[in-house]
C-alpha cells in the first residue's frame, strides 16, 4: 500500500525559502500569537512514523520508508528479519492507540472537547487520508502532535512536510491546499513530565542492577543516529539535535542522581557506511566501557517516546547480547510510553498553545530549518 507523492512545494519557490512550511501549514499566515479564535472547530492529531500491521505489510513498508534512498533490497530484507520476529506486526501501531486513549482521558479532565485523530507517514492510517476524514467531520483547524520530541529533519521538518503533503493532496495543487489549517506543536524534550517519566524508567531500571553495581553503573543515554550533515541543520543555527537531547538526558539523571555522569550515544543507523552518521555506536560504546573496566551499565533511550522496534530490537537484542558477551551487567530503561506524567505534558503542550503566547521552535520553524537538500539522483 504505497502513499500518495504530492510535490507540497509551490511552483517558482525552494523549499527553503519563505513562506515556510509552519506559514503555509497555517493557511498563509505565521501561528499566532494570540488565544484560539472561539467557535473554530479544531481537533488533535497523533502524527506518527506508521508500521506494518502483518508479514505481508513488511516490504511495502519498508518500500515507503526508504523511498529514493537507494537502498538496497538485500538490506531492507534484513530489516524486514526484524518485524518478521514480531510476525511481521510493529509495536508502534498500538503504542500509538494506547497513548491516543490516555490523551483523551487527559484532555477530558482537563476539560479540553477536541478530538483526537491518528495518522502516520508510513502507512495506514495515511495522513493523507486523515486530513480528508477531518475536512469530511468539519474540522477547520489540527494541533499536529508528532511522536518526536526534539529537532531534526527526521523529527521535525519531515512532520511539517507530512502535513503540508496531506493538505496538497485534496487539491492536487501545492499552491492551492486545502482541508483543515495546522500547527504543529514545539518540541517537548524539556516538558516537565516527559522528563519524569524518563526519570522514573531510569531509576526502575538502575533497581534491577545488583545493589553493589548501582552506584557505579555507567549511564547511557541512547537516540537514533542521523547522518552528520542532518545535524549540521538541526534547528536554526545548526546542531539541535545533539544538544536537546544532551539537554533532556541532564535533567533525567539530574532527578535520579544529580550531577552523576552519563554518556549520549546512537542507534539504529541504517545509512551506507559511505554517509558519516552521529558515532560511537552504543554497541561499540559497550565495547569500549568493558575495556575501560565498568562493570555495569544501564540504557536510558531519551530519543524515543515508545518501545517501538529499533527501541526493542536494536537496544533489548543487540545491544544486551553485546553487554553479555562482554561481562556486563545490563540494564535498559522504559520510553515515555504512557506514563501519567508524560500525558499529562502533552494536554499541557496542547492547552498552551491554544492560550496563545509566541510560538516556540517546533510550530514557527524557520523556512530553511533543518533543511536537507536533496541528493541528486544518479544520470544513467
Amino acid at each position: 500500500m504505497p502513499r500518495a507523492i504530492v510535490d507540497i512545494t509551490p511552483a517558482g519557490q525552494r523549499p527553503d525559502e519563505d513562506p515556510s512550511l509552519a506559514v503555509r501549514n497555517n493557511g498563509g499566515v505565521a501561528p499566532s500569537s494570540a488565544p484560539a479564535p472561539a467557535g473554530r472547530r479544531e481537533a488533535l492529531l497523533l502524527l506518527s512514523f506508521g508500521g506494518p500491521e502483518g508479514p505481508d505489510d513488511v516490504m511495502p513498508f519498508l518500500g515507503n520508508v526508504t523511498r529514493g534512498r537507494g537502498i538496497p533490497r538485500e538490506r531492507l530484507e534484513e530489516v524486514a528479519e526484524h518485524y518478521h520476529h514480531f510476525g511481521g506486526v510493529s509495536p508502534i501501531n498500538d503504542q500509538n492507540k494506547a497513548l491516543i486513549g490516555a490523551l483523551q482521558g487527559a484532555l477530558r479532565a482537563a476539560g479540553i472537547g477536541l478530538p483526537v485523530y491518528w495518522g502516520n507517514r508510513n502507512w495506514a492510517p495515511y495522513v493523507e487520508d486523515v486530513w480528508q476524514q477531518m475536512a469530511d467531520d468539519g474540522i477547520q483547524h489540527a494541533y499536529v502532535l508528532a511522536t518526536s520530541a526534539y529537532a531534526s529533519f527526521s523529527g521535525c521538518r519531515q512532520y511539517h512536510e507530512d502535513i503540508a503533503r496531506a493538505r496538497a493532496a485534496m487539491t492536487g495543487d501545492a499552491s492551492a491546499p486545502s482541508g483543515p489549517t495546522a500547527e504543529k506543536l514545539p518540541h517537548y524534550f524539556d516538558a516537565e513530565g516527559f522528563v519524569r517519566a524518563n526519570a522514573d524508567a531510569l531509576a526502575a531500571a538502575l533497581a534491577e542492577l545488583p545493589e553493589e553495581l548501582r552506584d557505579g553503573a555507567r549511564l547511557v543515554a541512547t537516540a537514533h543516529s542521523i547522518p552528520d550533515s542532518m545535524a549540521a541543520v538541526a534547528g536554526p543555527a545548526g546542531h539541535a539535535y545533539e544538544a536537546e537531547l544532551e539537554a533532556a538526558a541532564r535533567q533525567v539523571v539530574d532527578l535520579v542522581a544529580p550531577g552523576r555522569p552519563f554518556d549520549l550515544v546512537w542507534q539504529s543507523r541504517s545509512g551506507p557506511p559511505s554517509v558519516p552518521w552521529l558515532e560511537p555506536d552504543v554497541n561499540d560504546h559497550l565495547k569500549a566501557l568493558a575495556q575501560a573496566g565498568e562493570q555495569a551499565v544501564v540504557l536510558f533511550p531519551v530519543g524515543f517516546v515508545s518501545d517501538h522496534l529499533e527501541v526493542i530490537w536494536d537496544l533489548d537484542n543487540e545491544a544486551k547480547e553485546t553487554a553479555e558477551e562482554l561481562g556486563l551487567a545490563f540494564a535498559r530503561a522504559a520510553t515515555a510510553g504512557t506514563h501519567p506524567a508524560f500525558v499529562s505534558a502533552l494536554a499541557d503542550l496542547l492547552a498552551e498553545r491554544r492560550a496563545g503566547g509566541e510560538p516556540r521552535l517546533g510550530t514557527n520553524c524557520p523556512a530553511s530549518c533543518c533543511f536537507v537538500p536533496p541528493r541528486p539522483r544518479p544520470t544513467a
